[in-house]
């Protein structure tokens, strides 16, 4: 009985012997961290950023003239011609002197330039009547007629020529294309384009993006009214940070994806790079064509664009989360060899959004610690492989 009881104690023992050294062991070893091995796999480097869609051109529509707004034909989004009426303004006065303005270009052309030319004949019929009678009275034998009589149809000769003159001259200012049409057909056009200035119209093709007015409101020149997205060729205009500005050129593809569409991104290529740089915010403006616009696409709509500056068919890759204080071409991370991590530089080629190239550094099957941020060099540590992204 006594033997058995130490047979028991001896194998409790042994077994919390065995137990400390398996965790002493576990220890020894390390805590578990998860790795992958270095692969090759395809590699596409983007350059990503958001902006918005707009049309390469924009009009901004006000008045020429003063006045109060007696209707307004067109609201935001709405589509539009060139040459439709988008507003009127009240124009009573100028319609009143239209009006007084034809009328009397028409009573030029009707009464008054008629009226010149009977006085003109009129004018030619008594200068011959008075012409005869003082040719008539200096004929006459002496001591018939007095010579205050003679004086007298010389005098009426000469009134009945000076009115013959002003006649042709009268004649001439009323008649067709002359000094009297010309300076009431010119008023008249000129308050006809007045008048015309009280209908805005539209110069462009397109869409009503903003408008700033309302039926009576009162209004002056100078003032927006309406801005138009005219009809031309759509475009995506982002801001890259200027440290991707050495990975971007013209004709580069890209895909754009609509914040509103997630599941509907649409091709665009880089066809403006700005020479300057945005010292405030560090960026630099890009643009891009669309070359078919998606039916959803909305004018200042946001979008996150894509564009693709480099690819690799197959190429050692590692993932971005795994470098540590990642330059331009530098990096270090952590590797596990032998069962101990240890620090390891590399150098990187294309940089992809969430993997990275490989030149040097590394060798295939290399054990990348995941998370470098949870080890320190030197330390020992167990892995647990898993499948890279």
């Amino acid at each position: 009985m006594r033997i058995l009881k130490q047979r028991k104690w001896w194998i409790l023992i042994l077994l919390i012997s065995m137990g400390g050294i398996y965790f002493i062991f576990r220890w020894w070893q390390g805590p578990v961290v998860e790795t992958y091995l270095i692969e090759e796999k395809p590699l596409i480097q983007t350059v990503v950023a958001s902006g918005r869609a707009e049309n390469v051109a924009r009009s901004e529509i006000g008045s020429e003239i003063s006045g109060v707004v007696i209707e307004r034909r067109v609201q935001e989004g709405q589509r539009i011609a060139a040459g439709d009426v988008l507003l009127i303004i009240q124009s009573d006065d100028l319609k009143a002197q239209v009006r007084e303005a034809e009328v009397a270009l028409e009573e030029l052309r009707k009464i008054r330039y008629p009226q010149a030319q009977v006085e003109l004949k009129t004018a030619e019929f008594q200068l011959q009547q008075a012409s005869r009678e003082a040719r008539r009275r200096q004929q006459t034998e002496p001591g018939v007629l007095s010579v205050e009589e003679k004086e007298q149809a010389l005098e009426a000769e000469r009134l009945a020529r000076n009115q013959l003159s002003a006649a042709k001259l009268k004649a001439q200012s009323l008649a067709p294309g002359q000094v009297e049409e010309k300076t009431l057909s010119e008023r008249l056009n000129a308050l006809r384009a007045q008048l015309a200035k009280s209908e805005i119209r539209a110069q462009v093709s397109g869409t009503i993006l903003t408008r700033e007015v309302e039926k009576g409101d009162a209004i002056q020149p100078g003032k927006v009214l309406f801005t138009v997205a005219v009809d031309s060729p759509t475009q995506i205009k982002v801001a890259v940070d200027e440290q991707n500005l050495p990975y971007l050129k013209l004709g580069q593809k890209a895909e754009v994806i609509a914040d509103a569409y997630p599941e509907q991104a649409f091709p665009a290529e880089v066809n403006f790079i700005a020479p300057n740089i945005d010292p405030q915010r560090g960026t630099v403006e890009v643009k891009l064509a669309v070359n078919s616009v998606p039916n959803f696409l909305k004018q200042d709509m946001t979008v996150s664009v894509n564009v693709e500056t480099a690819r690799r068919n197959k190429t050692k890759v590692i993932a971005n989360d795994a470098l540590i204080d990642p330059s331009t071409t530098q990096a270090e991370v952590m590797v596990v060899r032998e069962g101990k991590v240890q620090r390891q530089s590399v150098k990187l080629g294309l940089r992809g959004t969430a993997m990275s190239e490989i030149l040097s550094g590394l060798d295939h099957n290399d054990q990348v610690v995941i998370k470098p941020d949870q080890v320190k060099a030197d330390q020992r540590v167990r892995t647990k492989q898993v499948q890279a992204l």
